[in-house]
């Protein structure tokens, strides 16, 4: 009878103990092959595979391709999962894909892009930040720095999130042209180098991603011979490499949204959905933090390993 007893004492024990049945999660990002950006998301998107026990596929095209896109949601509802993630630069490409997997039953979380459609496509929540409030932050801080003219680099044309950014900077700095490029760095720093060539008076770049723009555009004013700070370059995201230009002074600051948390936050969140019906209640906002100088040194080691 002990035996018995103990027996079945261990085997409470054990189904007590037991975690609930893995999720299955997939994550579909816009973000290109060659963005470092977005690497940062997928170690987040790992990561949280790793904490949750949750079976993770993360899917993107090889360029931004709104169409290949798409094909990829409508893919992963064909496979019915547990929860899905997306981010959603273009609406009207995505939306009706989007729209199908919350038909469909998924439970989808946003990150990154769509802040401001997500909820009417039947998105529980967005995880990112407000790209056009951040634009307009980043521009009244360059404008209080002195900035009178300035250069937006969009490295990636078609993008609602970016042409976001770029015109709360215009909101916020005044007198702005936009420059779209692809997210060659080579092409960038060629492109941006002509621009501030053609009209002396740009003494303002901001860049749209640290280390596709970001980086080529503090190449581009280095070398045309400016004294430090003649031209100030500032970006959104960080890298490694820029936020040592931060750090040594021939870059303002760098526009940090923590995206290792959207990829981590949404895989964790759907998740917990799938095991106990936990969601938090509203957006949750994982940036803007401007990274200046006094920060940026700081931040230079988490970034090369890809977690900030």
């Amino acid at each position: 009878m002990k035996k018995l007893v103990a027996g079945l004492m261990t085997a409470t024990a054990l189904t007590i103990a037991a975690p609930a049945m893995a999720a299955e999660i997939i994550v579909v990002a816009h973000g290109q092959a060659n963005d470092p950006f977005w690497s940062v998301v997928k170690n987040g998107v790992e990561m949280a595979a790793k904490h949750s026990g949750a079976t993770v596929e993360y899917r993107s095209p090889e360029t931004f391709d709104m169409v290949a896109m798409a094909q990829l949601i409508d893919a992963a509802v064909n496979q019915a999962p547990d929860g899905l993630v997306v981010s959603i630069p273009d609406a009207d490409a995505l939306g009706p894909a989007i729209e199908r997997a919350v038909a469909a039953g998924i439970p989808v979380i946003s990150i990154n892009s769509g802040s401001d459609v997500s909820k009417g496509l039947g998105a529980l929540l967005h995880i990112g930040q407000d790209e056009e409030v951040t634009g307009r932050i980043a521009g009244e801080k360059l404008k209080e720095m002195g900035g009178t003219k300035g250069l937006c680099v969009n490295q990636e044309v078609g993008n609602v999130g970016l042409d976001l950014r770029c015109a709360g900077f215009t909101a916020g700095f005044g007198d702005v042209t936009v420059l779209p490029t692809s997210n060659d760095p080579a092409e960038i720093q060629a492109k941006v180098t002509a621009a501030l060539q053609a009209d002396p008076s740009i003494d303002t770049v901001l860049a749209l991603g640290a280390g596709t723009a970001g980086e080529p555009s503090v190449a581009a004013v280095v070398g045309l011979g400016k004294g430090q700070g003649a031209i100030k370059v500032a970006s959104f995201d960080l890298s490694a490499s820029f936020l040592e230009s931060v750090a040594a002074g021939d870059a303002a600051f760098a526009i940090d949204q923590q995206q290792f948390l959207q990829g981590y936050l949404a895989v964790n969140f759907l998740a917990l959905h799938a095991d106990y019906g936990l969601m938090p209640g509203g957006n949750v906002a994982s940036g803007p933090n401007l990274i200046t100088a006094d920060k940026a040194a700081q931040v230079v080691d988490l970034s090369a390993k890809g977690i900030r």
